[in-house]
């Protein structure tokens, strides 16, 4: 199945109405707080929703959004390929007054002109399922930084203690 690009703005009272899927391709180019998070912007999220209406007749938005993004890695510094995924499970409600009153298992959408902005919500479920903590499952962390000094000068350094192993010994004697 191909993908083409996600409309950025839609009425979803009106595609709910219709029953319509939207599958596309969003360009991580276009969310910047999504890209705030980001090693780099470049990339696209494949997004597939059905706006339908439910057996209550409530309009709702369902599916799913799903790409690879590069974020840095806690451990190691580096950029980390993290596979980010999103469900939608949302109800179109036009005020919060309105989202109150939604049965729970919907999380509400709140529409109050005719349009909303698609590429938005997508952007915001992806924000809220990405790692807290991003890292390598195998990265190797550098403990160390600058020279480090050869074997030999760290063996011709006295021993503090040598002086009280050789009390011990003497004591050992007697």
């Amino acid at each position: 199945m191909s993908y083409g690009p996600l409309p950025k703005r839609v009425d979803p009272r009106k595609l709910a109405e219709r029953e319509v899927r939207i599958q596309g391709l969003a360009s991580l180019n276009g969310m910047p707080r999504l890209s705030s998070y980001l090693v780099e912007e470049e990339g696209e999220i494949t997004v597939d929703l059905l706006f339908s209406l439910d057996p209550q007749r409530i309009r709702t938005v369902s599916g799913s959004a799903q790409g690879r993004v590069y974020m840095t890695c806690q451990r190691c510094l580096e950029p980390v390929e993290v596979v980010v995924e999103a469900s939608f499970n949302l109800a179109v409600a036009p005020s919060e007054e309105v989202a109150k009153t939604l049965p729970r298992h919907y999380d509400p959408l709140i529409v109050e002109d005719e349009d909303v902005e698609l590429w938005s919500v997508v952007e915001e479920e992806l924000i809220l399922n990405l790692p807290v903590v991003p890292y390598h499952d195998d990265c190797s962390i550098q403990t160390s930084f600058g020279e480090i000094a050869p074997e030999d000068a760290k063996s011709k350094k006295p021993n503090p203690f040598s002086v009280l192993a050789k009390l011990k010994a003497n004591t050992d004697k007697s």
